[in-house]
């Protein structure tokens, strides 16, 4: 995940120390495995020769909190094969849409993978470029 902001969201992070300090500071693996172990949080690893690829997280009401793809796997397909997964685990907890705030840097790619702006720019991931979405599944 580290890799994924630090190396692909420049258009998010402006290679702005304070903003990365930010963003980053949530990513430990302590964090990390307190959001596997949350009861409603779902997190899915894709792994090809022992190396991690992807990590994707959806809560059990539709909301896809992570969705990060190592620099090494990006236009390999794999940021759209773990969004589809995401989205059928939503759907099996009985979601008939997924939410989302997605950075500057994936704003086209949940666009042209059906999702829809629901609201203004809010400030998230240290920044002011957060784009709530919404797609019906």
């Amino acid at each position: 995940m580290k890799r994924s902001i630090a190396e692909l969201c420049h258009a998010d992070h402006k290679d702005d120390p304070a903003i990365l300090t930010r963003w980053l500071g949530n990513k430990t693996p302590e964090i990390f495995r307190a959001w596997i172990a949350q009861g409603d949080n779902s997190v899915l690893v894709a792994v090809e020769g022992g190396e991690i690829l992807a990590v994707g997280s959806v809560t059990n009401v539709g909301r896809i909190g992570l969705n990060y793809v190592s620099p090494d796997a990006r236009f390999r397909g794999v940021s759209r094969a773990m969004l589809r997964a995401l989205e059928e685990r939503a759907a099996t907890r009985g979601n008939s849409e997924c939410i989302l705030t997605s950075t500057e840097t994936a704003r086209r790619f949940y666009l042209s993978n059906g999702y829809v702006e629901t609201g203004p720019p809010v400030g998230e991931f240290g920044t002011t470029t957060g784009y709530p979405m919404s797609k019906k599944l």
